[in-house]
């Protein structure tokens, strides 16, 4: 079975975040999604996300990330930050937020698009968010030999709506401690022709917790 899937980076970060685990931020995408496609032909990977550019430090170990990412064949499509003015009514504060758009309406268009285009029989779809019900009842309508699993970042996490959308329970998967563990990238990664092309940052290699044996099934 061809599968295809789309991974929502904000999601991933932040159920990786309140784990408080930070060397599991280096991430191979690619190996935690093959995990829940056993023999099957993983044939493409998506990764949503969007660059911090006003936090220096952190905006340049996602671009490590993103860069290690892609020599593992996934490929990043990244949405962008808007400033938004924010503001305290009680004591008259003010300041400068910024909010993430455009990765949910990304993840949805090329749920649809490369599913109605034949691209995969199996979407993966690696994310909790409910606003991305509608997609996958879209595709699931239009082509009824697709079908869509979503892979819960969250432990314990329900998103009813999106599982629903995608069939039931049945179509439901939940991201477990030890996927995280056993889906790091080396601490150097290279691609292809053996140039490096990323060093895992200093601050995702403490407490490291590697095991050495095959992750566990979904």
């Amino acid at each position: 079975m061809r599968v295809a899937a789309f991974v929502d980076g904000f999601n991933v970060y932040h159920a990786i975040n309140d784990l408080g685990r930070a060397d599991l931020k280096w991430l191979d995408v690619r190996k935690l999604c093959a995990v829940f496609a056993p023999g099957d032909d993983l044939a493409a990977v998506y990764y949503f996300s969007a660059f911090a550019t006003w936090l220096p430090a952190s905006c340049a170990r996602h671009r490590a990330l993103i860069a290690a990412l892609e020599a593992t064949g996934v490929r990043a499509i990244l949405g962008r930050f808007k400033k938004k003015s924010a503001g305290c009514r009680r004591c008259g504060a003010a300041w400068v937020s910024h909010e993430e758009k455009e990765t949910d309406v990304n993840i949805a268009l090329q749920l649809v698009l490369r599913g109605l285009d034949g691209e995969f029989e199996r979407a993966l779809l690696v994310s909790g968010d409910s606003d991305l019900a509608p997609a996958v009842r879209e595709l699931t309508a239009r082509r009824r030999d697709v079908d869509v699993r979503i892979i819960l970042p969250r432990h314990g996490q329900r998103s009813d709506e999106l599982v629903q959308a995608a069939g039931g329970l049945h179509c439901r998967r939940e991201i477990k401690l030890l996927h995280w563990e056993r889906c790091r990238l080396p601490d150097e990664v290279f691609d292809g022709a053996g140039r490096l092309v990323a060093v895992c940052p200093p601050e995702y290699r403490a407490g490291l917790a590697r095991s050495g044996v095959p992750a566990p099934p979904p």
